[in-house]
């Protein structure tokens, strides 16, 4: 039979090589004789605090022992959350996750330990220890799985929100498997959910499932609000304030959405229909500072929004209107300044115009293209491709216009950004527009090139694996 070694083992043992006594060794711990006394005897468990002091006294490593630590006091007792949950958070802290997984593992075949996993999971996630989080949500869920439980609804919810990334065909697995999951979520929160579903889904230009999410958030944000006037309830207003948001933007922003997505479709009067909706909050009851911050959003968006539209539809002549607007609106930030900048690349590509002095004012923004920082799904998700677009637009522009140094520059942007993204069907659109294009590429352009394709295929081999049929 294979013997189990323990830390009292260990401590006993460090004790006799060291010569020291139990009063000196409590001395170096910061720990009394007694306790050192007990946990050497067996006659007393350790907490995590206890564990790192002595940990730090024999002069080891942080974590030396977490692993000893859930064998001889978690798999081998009764579960005991006072001891299990200090260890999870120091566990997070250190980023041991491999030894958060053991202790999941070793616990979670209890129902009755779901709760306190559950909030566990909230704590870090509050203190952004995602990873850490993520494990406590896939265990409480998996444990859940057959329970339709409200909780479950928020674990998915948490775990989409967690592995929402770069990789956009991942994403679109995380938001696949976590839609089932909205209805049972509170009638609150399915808001959130299903605005943070319809950005990702936006992002992948899933047009037909962002009108669906948009539409079906839409009228439960209105059955919402309609309660929140009518029963003026402090219960609903307590429920409605937990939203990231105010009430009324989840109905308003589903109508930019639909507008949207008829834009995408080339459908520009009915995407004209839905910027006037949004426009127009004449309807809205609140008269807070949130709101009217919201208001003011709203109805700046939708003045662009009128002039692109017409744009994009072909009615040049608003170009100028267009410009004039983002020469008034002061303090622009840089993910509008590049959305504007891809609208105008879309109309001079698609109606052969030539914006080369307008593309100047845009040179500080065209430099960082690559330079934000998310702070929501929309600026994690949406932003991302809305830049790695505009490199292409850019590309598109230049080099029909036979600047190819500034057209292959832009279009090795939107190539490496949509690699980043695993966004394959543009990454195509980009390798043909650079192979339409080659002859007029230099001999550096033409290995940076290669050297990316290999890079991607790489990526591919080792992602998906493959056959060795040499010899």
């Amino acid at each position: 039979m294979k013997h189990t070694p323990t830390i009292r083992a260990e401590l006993d043992s460090y004790l006799q090589q060291k010569g020291l006594s139990l009063a000196q060794f409590g001395q170096l711990a910061g720990m009394n004789r007694g306790i050192i006394s007990a946990i050497v005897s067996g006659n007393k468990s350790m907490s995590v605090n206890q564990l790192d002091r002595i940990t730090e006294a024999m002069g080891l490593p942080e974590g030396e022992f977490y692993d000893l630590f859930i064998d001889n006091f978690i798999i081998d007792h009764p579960p005991n959350m006072r001891r299990i949950e200090p260890f999870l958070f120091r566990c997070a802290e250190l980023d041991r996750l491999d030894e958060i997984r053991r202790v999941v593992g070793a616990i979670m075949d209890n129902l009755l330990y779901s709760p306190k996993l559950f909030e566990i999971a909230e704590g870090l996630l509050e203190q952004g220890r995602l990873e850490a989080a993520l494990i406590l949500y896939e265990g409480v869920a998996e444990t859940e799985r057959y329970q339709h439980s409200e909780r479950l609804a928020v674990c998915q919810y948490r775990i989409f929100t967690i592995q929402i990334g770069d990789d956009q065909s991942q994403n679109l697995k995380a938001a696949t498997l976590f839609e089932p999951f909205v209805e049972r979520l509170d009638e609150i929160d399915q808001l959130d959910a299903l605005k943070d579903l319809a950005n990702v889904y936006r992002s992948l230009r899933k047009w037909d499932k962002v009108e669906e999410i948009a539409k079906l958030m839409r009228a439960k944000a209105e059955i919402q609000y309609n309660l929140k006037h009518e029963h003026k309830s402090r219960k609903h207003t307590e429920c409605t304030d937990k939203l990231n948001r105010p009430l009324f933007v989840y109905i308003s922003y589903a109508d930019l959405l639909c507008a949207g997505v008829y834009e995408a479709q080339g459908d520009y009067h009915q995407a004209l229909q839905y910027t006037y909706a949004y426009a127009n909050l004449d309807w809205v009851k609140e008269t807070d500072e949130d709101t009217q911050h919201w208001i003011g959003l709203f109805k700046h968006w939708s003045k662009a929004n009128i002039i692109v539209n017409k744009l994009l539809s072909g009615d040049i002549e608003v170009l100028q209107d267009y410009i004039e607007y983002i020469d008034a609106v002061e303090d622009t930030n840089q993910e509008d300044k590049v959305i504007q900048l891809l609208n105008i690349m879309i109309a001079a590509n698609r109606y052969n115009i030539d914006v080369s002095n307008i593309i100047k004012r845009f040179e500080a923004d065209i430099v960082s293209l690559s330079q934000h920082s998310p702070s929501n799904m929309y600026t994690q998700q949406v932003v991302p491709d809305y830049f790695a677009w505009c490199g292409y637009e850019l590309a598109h522009y230049y080099l029909h216009r036979n600047s190819y140094d500034d057209g292959f520059k832009h279009l090795m942007y939107s190539m490496v950004s949509y690699h980043t993204l695993n966004n394959e069907t543009y990454f195509i659109n980009c390798m043909g527009l650079f192979l339409h294009f080659r002859e007029h590429a230099t001999p550096e352009i033409k290995a940076n090139f290669l050297n990316l394709i290999e890079k991607v295929w790489m990526n591919n081999v080792e992602k998906n694996g493959t056959v060795d049929r040499r010899g």
